[in-house]
């Protein structure tokens, strides 16, 4: 039993989509679960249509709609004959599941209806490429995840409900007739049957789920580079392949925004000792990189950047320190608002926090911070952070830097700067 998981990137055309059949043509007796994200730029696009819906722009939002609808049924054209027309049977049960909502007019908060809308994309991404592979002799059964991944309805960052989800991916029937399961990533839903979603980007974390659940041999997590790199190639071509890593340093390079790998993918796989692969979309012959138990060293400096970064400044209003109640007050409000600071720095009467920036989020946090700080907010920064660090390393990225915040620790530095 394997798991594996396809990014937008590899089904954001049609001779992407047909590059699934060849990989997967190398994995014939095996039984699969295949996670697949919405096509590429379609979360981007489903996010204008929940912006436009909530600011009451109706004709907006089914124009926007109708544009993502013309895309997907050309996907479908572009891949299938045999099946075209239940493809476009199944599209269009997907697509009236948002028409219906978009002629509403939104009563709730902004959070559950982005669920409701954006999480379609898989769906639909998913229907097309099951029904192509069905077409081209890659027999499969397609999966809505929603009857799987149970979650609460803390809604654009769901928790899962481990037992009830376990006993559902358990109960999955395999079989010689039954062997490969295509299914979604990103999304689940409440007990009230309500789309969820588990965070940007988590659809890594929904194939933990699975390789978790199903005691899996492996995941493979399919990408556009070689492996994962010690930088962004595209922002650094010197980039180099690390070919191997242990649980805690992916661990550690996800906790600081590496966008390699989901932050929550790696534990489901650490608990059972399921080791990760990230492999190359464009050619499988590459060894990529491997993530297991076991120790690692002699890594290379490890660069990970954020953009769009937020300093929040705040200074205890009577002068008095910063201590256990003002701290206290803080994580709170950390919690309550769902706010994962990037670095945070505490001197005698201040506390510096970096953020990415969520504007509802941090205009929230300043508010309710104000009762008992004076706030200040900068924003438009960028936060590098550089593993397993070397004076050459910090030279190259952080010499002429107007740095406003940095933290050192033995293997990690960071830095905020303008």
């Amino acid at each position: 039993m394997k798991v594996f998981k396809f990014g937008g990137a590899s089904v954001n055309s049609v001779d992407r989509i047909k590059n699934i059949k060849t990989i997967l043509s190398q994995f014939n007796n095996e039984h699969l679960v295949i996670i697949i994200s919405a096509i590429g730029k379609t979360t981007n696009a489903l996010e204008k249509v929940v912006d436009a819906y909530f600011n009451n722009e109706t004709e907006k939002s089914l124009r926007l709609f109708e544009e993502i609808k013309t895309q997907h049924n050309e996907f479908a054209k572009n891949l299938i004959s045999e099946n075209l027309n239940q493809c476009f049977l199944d599209l269009n049960d997907l697509f009236t599941e948002v028409e219906w909502l978009l002629h509403d007019k939104p009563v709730r908060h902004y959070d559950y209806y982005y669920d409701q809308i954006v999480s379609i994309g898989e769906l639909l991404s998913t229907r097309i490429v099951s029904h192509y592979l069905n077409d081209v002799g890659v027999q499969n059964s397609w999966l809505d995840v929603r009857d799987i991944i149970r979650t609460d309805n803390n809604f654009r960052n769901a928790i899962v409900d481990w037992n009830t989800t376990k006993a559902k991916i358990t109960n999955l029937n395999f079989n010689d007739h039954n062997r490969v399961f295509i299914t979604q990533g990103f999304i689940g839903a409440t007990d009230e049957n309500e789309n969820t979603t588990l965070g940007r980007e988590g659809s890594d974390f929904s194939a933990a789920i699975f390789a978790n659940g199903l005691n899996a041999e492996s995941l493979t997590i399919w990408k556009d580079v070689e492996g994962v790199m010690n930088a962004d190639p595209k922002q650094f071509p010197e980039a180099q392949l690390i070919p191997e890593l242990n649980f805690e340093e992916a661990i550690e390079m996800a906790f600081y925004g590496a966008q390699v790998i989901h932050p929550k993918t790696i534990k489901p796989l650490q608990n059972k000792k399921i080791p990760l692969y990230v492999k190359c979309f464009f050619d499988a012959s590459l060894k990529g990189t491997i993530i297991k138990e076991g120790s690692i060293n002699n890594l290379p400096p490890i660069i990970i950047v954020k953009e769009n970064q937020v300093l929040v400044n705040l200074r205890t209003k009577d002068f008095s320190f910063v201590g256990d109640k003002p701290m206290s007050f803080l994580y709170q409000l950390f919690d309550e608002l769902k706010i994962k600071p990037n670095l945070i720095q505490t001197a005698a009467i201040n506390v510096q926090i970096c953020l990415d920036d969520n504007s509802e989020k941090i205009e929230e946090l300043a508010l309710k911070a104000s009762e008992i700080f004076d706030v200040q907010v900068q924003k438009s920064l960028q936060l590098i952070t550089i593993r397993h660090y070397t004076k050459k390393s910090i030279k190259d990225l952080l010499s002429n830097k107007n740095i406003l915040l940095k933290q050192q620790s033995t293997t990690t530095i960071q830095a905020l700067f303008l």
